[in-house]
């Protein structure tokens, strides 16, 4: 039976091979920080990362991540104390919240790569994340501050 290791964690697989990540995650895991947005990997709120690099899990298939370690919102990590995760709550980046994990996890991908981003670098590796409520100011100050506690 192939495995996924989510969080952490070793899990067997035995689905439908084209399900996509997303609703493995949400629906046989129960890990549902994870949000189904528009279903067509533009608008983010899927992120998560597999070997650390940020993909959209609602075109990533399961069968894709089989034997790789896919990291979510809850696995980021579990006490919230990530530096993304605390710069989001000293900013109160969120207004309606819906877009957050999407923006915390494609945040933390980049940092992972790149503990000094520019203003430019930060707006183009963000501008694949929709924030519905225009939070875009106060999520590039998170990351930046972000930035100063990787």
């Amino acid at each position: 039976m192939p495995s996924i290791n989510v969080n952490g964690e070793k899990r067997d697989y035995s689905g439908d091979s084209a399900m996509p990540l997303l609703w493995f995650l949400r629906d046989e895991l129960n890990l549902t920080g994870t949000k189904y947005g528009c279903g067509a990997g533009v608008c983010g709120a899927c992120t998560v990362h597999v070997d650390g690099v940020a993909v959209r899990s609602c075109q990533t298939t399961a069968a894709e991540v089989t034997g790789k370690s896919v990291t979510t919102i809850e696995g980021l990590d579990a006490g919230g104390e990530h530096a993304v995760q605390k710069a989001w709550r000293e900013l109160s980046v969120p207004q309606c919240g819906f877009c957050q994990a999407g923006q915390i996890m494609q945040a933390a991908a980049l940092l992972t790569k790149n503990k000094a981003p520019t203003d430019d670098q930060i707006v183009e590796e963000m501008s694949g994340n929709i924030c519905r409520c225009g939070c875009y100011q106060r999520i590039h100050d998170a990351v930046r501050l972000a930035a100063g506690g990787v």
